[in-house]
């Protein structure tokens, strides 16, 4: 795994029980490539997958990711999580995934 997945990968294992990230802020400036990182087999278990979300607060993964969200006590509005509350924003002395 080279140092930019290991980075996301760190970004994702700091995110507290009850509370998310988007893909942009385990991922600055390549939220695609944080996306395409969990889509893949490189993720390892126990990883909290489901605490990265889509910046409106959509779930990319649906129904599973929910269950696991709710079970943590994550506050939603409708079917989007409130990333008023819930949200951790990305922190700037953070070492930067830009490709």
């Amino acid at each position: 795994m080279d140092e930019r997945h290991q980075a996301i990968i760190d970004a994702i294992a700091e995110i507290p029980e009850g509370f998310v990230r988007t893909y942009g802020d385990v991922s600055p400036g390549a939220p695609r490539l944080s996306a395409r990182l969990l889509s893949t087999e490189q993720v390892p278990n126990g990883l909290p997958w489901w605490r990265v979300v889509r910046a409106d607060g959509t779930l990319a993964v649906g129904q599973r990711q929910r269950e696991h969200l709710m079970a943590e006590g994550v506050p939603f509005n409708g079917d989007r999580v409130d990333m008023d509350v819930a949200r951790i924003p990305h922190d700037p002395d953070r070492k930067s995934t830009r490709l």
